[in-house]
């Protein structure tokens, strides 16, 4: 199975070190943290500016958001990163046999399933904020 890419965890992360590191977070710092290429940052932060969730400063750098960490979810952060095509999380294999008893139906008896599965995420995605988040790796410190 595929999974949903790591620019998620990778934004989490960068929401995170802008909340601790408020004037100091710039891309490269970022980039060092994550232990990734700047470039994938940059693109990362400009989905989260898009979104309104950070403000980027040009010139001497820097990010810093633009909500209080307990007002960003998680569910904020999947948004914003346009993880999945069109909004939907599963996709479905195009042209099966429609004389097939199973694959006539598949489709059509599959979709309300997923659609529940998504709407399950979701909605536990946007139980959590950075704050929690962020709560918890001081609890683990």
């Amino acid at each position: 199975m595929r999974q949903i890419s790591s620019r998620f965890s990778i934004a989490v992360h960068t929401l995170s070190l802008i909340a601790v590191m408020p004037n100091e977070c710039t891309g490269d710092v970022i980039a060092q943290s994550v232990n990734t290429n700047p470039v994938i940052i940059r693109r990362i932060m400009s989905k989260l500016k898009q979104a309104g969730l950070i403000d980027v400063r040009p010139g001497v750098g820097g990010a810093s958001l633009l909500k209080d960490p307990a007002d960003i979810t998680l569910l904020d952060v999947y948004r914003a990163l346009e993880v999945v095509e069109d909004g939907e999380l599963f996709n479905f294999h195009k042209h099966p046999n429609p004389k097939c008893p199973v694959g006539n139906m598949i489709e059509h008896t599959l979709r309300a399933e997923l659609i529940e599965a998504q709407t399950a995420m979701e909605q536990r995605l946007n139980r959590v904020t950075i704050q929690q988040m962020m709560d918890q790796i001081y609890v683990s410190e």
